[in-house]
C-alpha cells in the first residue's frame, strides 16, 4: 500500500513538473518576443537564456551569443558558444567567434574563424579582414594572398571601415592598397621603402582624406629624408 501512494505521489509530481514547465516555456517565449518588439536586447538575452536553460538548443545558443555581441559583450558571447572551430558550426556562429575573438585581441584563434568564413563564402571585406589580422601575427605570405584576391575582386562601391579613434569608411581597394603597402615594408623597410610609398600614393588617388594612409605616407617621407 505504501509503495502505492508513494508511486502516485511520483507520477504526480511528474506531471506538476511538466506543466509547470511548460507554462514556464510559455511565458519566456512570450516574454523573448515582447523583448523583441520593443528593441529590448537585454530582454531578449535574458528571456532566450531562460529559455534555453528550459529547453537547451544550439539555434538558442547561437542567437544567444550573437546578441552578447550586438550589445559589446563579447566575453559573453564566448563564454555561450565557445571558441573551438567545429565543422557544424552555423553561419552565426562562426561569424560571431570570429568578430569577438578579435574585440578581446586574440588574432590567431579569430582567424581560425574568418578561414572558415571565406571557404564558405569568399568575399573582399573577409579578405580584407583577414590580411589585417595575419599582418598582427606576421603571416606575410597570407596577408599578401589575401590582399591580392580583394584588389582582384574589389568594385568601387566596396567600402571599409578603417578603425583608428575615430572610425571611418575608406572604398575598400584604398584600404586594401594601404596593408599592401604595410606588408611590403614589412618584408624589407629599406629596400622597399620607394614601393610602399608608391602604393600609399595609390591609395590617396583613391580617396584623398585617407587619414591613415596620409599619415604613414608623411611619417616614411620624414624617416626617408632624414637618412638623405
Amino acid at each position: 500500500m505504501k509503495r502505492l501512494i508513494l508511486l502516485a505521489l511520483l507520477i504526480g509530481g511528474t506531471s506538476a513538473f511538466s506543466q509547470t514547465n511548460t507554462e514556464l516555456l510559455k511565458h519566456f517565449e512570450a516574454y523573448y518576443k515582447q523583448m523583441r518588439l520593443q528593441g529590448d536586447v537585454q530582454g531578449a538575452i535574458n528571456g532566450l537564456t531562460h529559455l534555453d536553460v528550459l529547453q537547451p538548443s544550439q539555434a538558442k545558443k547561437d542567437t544567444l551569443a550573437y546578441l552578447y555581441f550586438s550589445e559589446g559583450k563579447s566575453m559573453q558571447a564566448l563564454n555561450v558558444i565557445g571558441i573551438e572551430k567545429n565543422a557544424t558550426d552555423s553561419e552565426i556562429a562562426v561569424e560571431v567567434k570570429a568578430l569577438a575573438l578579435k574585440a578581446v585581441n586574440q588574432p590567431k584563434r579569430a582567424l581560425e574563424h574568418f578561414e572558415v568564413m571565406f571557404s564558405r563564402k569568399p568575399n573582399v571585406l573577409l579578405a580584407y579582414e583577414m590580411a589585417d589580422l595575419k599582418l598582427q601575427v606576421n603571416d606575410l605570405a597570407g596577408a599578401k594572398a589575401n590582399i591580392e584576391y580583394g584588389l582582384a575582386n574589389a568594385k568601387d562601391e566596396m567600402r571599409a571601415f578603417y578603425e583608428t579613434q575615430t572610425p571611418y569608411q575608406v572604398p575598400a581597394k584604398a584600404a586594401l592598397l594601404y596593408l599592401k603597402s604595410i606588408v611590403t615594408l614589412s618584408e624589407d623597410r629599406t629596400a622597399n621603402l620607394d614601393a610602399a610609398l608608391g602604393l600609399l600614393n595609390q591609395a590617396l588617388q583613391i580617396e584623398p582624406n585617407f587619414n591613415m594612409a596620409a599619415v604613414t605616407k608623411n611619417a616614411l617621407l620624414a624617416g626617408k629624408n632624414t637618412k638623405e
